[in-house]
């Protein structure tokens, strides 16, 4: 009895520890990284596409050749971090895109844009599988939904914050005589470099080697993961060439793919679509409003997602933790392009902003359930590589159907069409595994207590 509780109090130790020394840092890198990957969100209405000329489908091919790169790269560099480490590897790409990012800050031509974007997709390509993989090698299953939660709360915060802050160097316009939205482009991307650098020497690649941690958590740590790594690799384990060739792998890539159309649609269009509303309802907004405005549905989305992934983790994450708020986001993304005021608007899209970041953090814990090893890389870089398909599609369909309706009702509904796929494939995979019997009651995750 005593030992039991003794382990008890070592486990809440070595979790604790980890959420507070590892996942914000990792969640400052995040942050960083999606500031980097949508500041062209930004700088297109306030300077870019009319100092360069871009039309709606020009602009959302800007966008979207960013993913071209991070596509091409994307399981090649999460397996190198697999093989040389996390901390050199994410190290690594975290400089590199700091390095292509600043550059954006002379861009002077629609192809130089899009060359420079698909390079800062090479660049920051295995960045996010691997921050995924990395916090996976650290946490055992049943703290996973919790701790992942905490690192996803910087999606959503990095609009929260990062609007208004890019709308106040937006404002800095004539700063070394340069225009508003280079300054911008500057200000967001020389962070990169320097917490890249802290990385390097911050990060530690597996519990065993955490001083920080006392012995009898690196202890415990270990043994737990261990155990995990021979049960995946005994039962259904599955490795990097069959992760690649694996049904599950391919209908959970699918479903992540409606959810990050959605995603990135709302990020990378949600600023010019409130650029437009004084030409819609003749309201009239300077820069900083409106970067306020941006970051409105964002704050509650990040309570909804904390919320959302503590109920998951307490209950075990089941198949409507993540098909219920696909559902919600398949029919108000295309109902908020129907309300008569920008209030209404924003208040549908809010609504929709929750449900996306409530549905991903608990997706993530599903592939690392049956992926361990060499084949949790290969297989998350390949749900994240087909995902980010969506983020290449999404901008540029989405331009594209505007510049050839003069609205954005049609793409909106094709948003909605691909979360409302994502809800069925993910209710379809629950069905079949019931049906197996390999997860009865529906349960994909263990239980974890959070007292």
């Amino acid at each position: 009895m005593e030992t039991t509780i003794a382990t008890a109090a070592v486990e809440r130790s070595a979790i604790r520890k980890v959420s507070l020394r590892l996942v914000p840092f990792i969640a400052l890198m995040f942050f960083i990284n999606f500031l980097d990957r949508t500041a062209i969100s930004f700088a297109g209405p306030n300077g870019l596409t009319k100092d360069l000329g871009l039309t709606a489908a020009q602009f959302g091919f800007a966008a979207g050749v960013f993913f071209v790169g991070y596509i091409l790269l994307e399981i090649p560099s999460n397996l190198a971090l697999h093989k040389y480490g996390a901390r050199r590897w994410l190290a690594r790409i975290m400089v590199s895109w700091g390095v292509v990012a600043i550059l954006f800050t002379w861009v002077s031509s629609v192809e130089g844009l899009y060359l420079l974007r698909f390079l800062l997709g090479v660049a920051e390509a295995g960045f996010f599988p691997g921050a995924i993989l990395f916090l996976s090698m650290w946490v055992p299953a049943r703290h996973r939904s919790h701790v992942l939660s905490l690192f996803y709360l910087a999606q959503p915060l990095t609009i929260v914050i990062g609007a208004p802050v890019a709308a106040l160097l937006i404002e800095a316009h004539g700063l070394f005589g340069l225009a508003g939205w280079r300054v911008m482009f500057f200000g967001v991307a020389a962070p990169a470099i320097a917490v890249g650098v802290v990385a390097w020497f911050y990060l530690a690649d597996k519990p065993a080697q955490a001083k920080w941690l006392s012995q009898a958590e690196r202890d415990w740590l270990t043994e737990a993961l261990d155990k995990e790594e021979k049960v995946k690799a005994h039962s259904h384990g599955v490795l990097a060439g069959k992760a690649l060739l694996n049904g599950r792998v391919w209908v959970l890539a699918l479903t992540y793919f409606g959810l990050i159309y959605g995603l990135y649609a709302l990020a990378f269009f949600l600023p010019t679509i409130i650029g437009g509303f004084e030409a819609q309802y003749g309201s009239k907004f300077n820069v900083f409003q409106k970067g306020w405005i941006t970051a409105i549905p964002y704050f509650p989305a990040a309570i909804a997602l904390f919320l959302w992934s503590r109920d998951a983790t307490r209950r075990g994450v089941r198949p409507w933790h993540v098909g219920l708020p696909a559902l919600v986001g398949a029919v108000s993304i295309p109902l908020a392009l129907y309300m008569n005021s920008p209030a209404a608007t924003v208040a549908v899209i809010t609504v929709t902003a929750c449900a996306i970041f409530s549905a991903l953090p608990t997706f993530w814990s599903i592939p690392a359930r049956f992926l361990s090893g060499a084949g949790a890389a290969a297989g998350i870089a390949l749900i994240n590589t087909i995902g980010n398909f969506a983020g290449f599609a999404a901008p540029y369909v989405t331009g594209t159907i505007k510049d050839a309706t003069g609205s954005y009702q049609v793409p909106m509904f094709i948003v909605g069409g691909f979360m409302l796929l994502s809800a069925l494939l993910v209710f379809a995979i629950s069905t079949t595994e019931k049906r197996s019997g390999s997860e009865p009651g529906g349960v994909l995750e263990p239980k974890a207590n959070l007292k």
